[in-house]
Order: C-alpha cells, then sequence, then structure tokens
C-alpha cells in the first residue's frame, strides 16, 4: 500500500506541475487520488488525463453528483477515471451550481452521454454542449430532483392505474394518516403494549 500510494503522489505532482493554477489541490486517501479542479477547465484536464503518457486514463468509468445545499455552489460532479495500461485510477472533483452549466466531456469519453443525464435528472446539474440533455431515469413530467437533499422522501406526485380511465394518472402525494408515535424499544422485546390482533399473544 504504501508503494501505490508513493506513486499516486508523485501522480498528484505530477498534474500540479502540468495543470498550475487550474488544479486547486489534490489528496490520496484510503489508496486514491482525488484532484480537485477549476470547473471551467474540465475539458482540458480530462483531455490531458486521457491522452498524456504519464496518465493515459482511457476509461471514463462513473460520473456522480453530490449535494451539498449549504455551499453557494451546492454541487460536486465527481469523475472516476481507470487507465488499464497503467493500472491506475482518478478521481476528479469539480463544483457547479443549480444555475450555470458544465462543460459536456462527452466529446472526449462518449461513454459520459448516459451519466451526464442521469446527474442531470436526479440532481439538475446541466451540462453545456450536451448532445441529448434530457431525463433518463424518471418518468415524462417529473418534477424536482429526487437526490437532493430537500427533495421530499414521499415525493410530489404518485402514479397508478386507474382501472376506471384505463390509463396511468398522476396525483399529488397525499399521507392517508397522521404521522405514528413509534415505539423505539428493542424489536426483540417488543412493545409494552398489545397490539390489534396480538390479544392471545400473552395467554
Amino acid at each position: 500500500m504504501a508503494g501505490e500510494n508513493e506513486s499516486l503522489r508523485e501522480l498528484g505532482e505530477y498534474l500540479q506541475g502540468k495543470l498550475g493554477s487550474t488544479l486547486q489541490r489534490w489528496d490520496v486517501q484510503l489508496g486514491e487520488l482525488t484532484v480537485y479542479v477549476d470547473a471551467e477547465q474540465i475539458v482540458p484536464v480530462m483531455k490531458l488525463l486521457r491522452d498524456d503518457a504519464r496518465c493515459r486514463f482511457e476509461i471514463l468509468i462513473d460520473l456522480c453528483g453530490v449535494d451539498w445545499p449549504g455551499r453557494e455552489k451546492r454541487f460536486d460532479v465527481v469523475y472516476h477515471l481507470l487507465s488499464p495500461r497503467l493500472n491506475q485510477r482518478i478521481r476528479v472533483k469539480i463544483e457547479a451550481d443549480e444555475v450555470n452549466p458544465v462543460a459536456s466531456v462527452v466529446d472526449v469519453f462518449p461513454t459520459a452521454n448516459w451519466y451526464e443525464r442521469e446527474a442531470y435528472d436526479m440532481y439538475g446539474i446541466l451540462f453545456s454542449g450536451h448532445p441529448d440533455l434530457r431525463r433518463i431515469l424518471t418518468d415524462y413530467g417529473f418534477q424536482g430532483f429526487p437526490l437532493r437533499k430537500d427533495f421530499p422522501l414521499s415525493g410530489y406526485v404518485e402514479v397508478r392505474y386507474d382501472d376506471e380511465q384505463k390509463r396511468v394518472v398522476y396525483e399529488p402525494v397525499r399521507l392517508t394518516q397522521e404521522f405514528r408515535d413509534f415505539d423505539f424499544e428493542s424489536p426483540w422485546e417488543g412493545t409494552g403494549r398489545i397490539l390489534p390482533g396480538d390479544e392471545k399473544a400473552g395467554s
């Protein structure tokens, strides 16, 4: 592990020299190198990581979002890259907000197409230059972005099939009962009261 971490630190220092102020900072934790870069320079950075002989990160494994609602730029966009030739991985992070789009990296890594659509669908992160930025996991007409931390757990609408209308209908979510008063005792001990239907349990 020590040798692997040293190799990752050497790569971090190399990238610091190549990228200069574009690379805001980098660190190695738990055997993984993470670099934090300027969002406006994400496309040149990804090209460097793909094409540079010292890097050769030719596969985009994943692209995802992280929501920090208390922050001015509330989103992290996280890219995970793999170099099969050098057997190394790297994580690239940029910050984004709800209004200003991030440049799409589809021209650098075509696999980013669906990943960026998913980040848009789940978080509302916008990607400029994407060839087909539309929802990919939620239904047509879906409102909101379900992985944002301020999205309600029950959602805004429910979908069901109506037998009378013979079609799928959308209705606002209605809670049919008040919140319950949960008993948080150990499930092995049970509650201190007899639940309806368990009258015979004590006999």
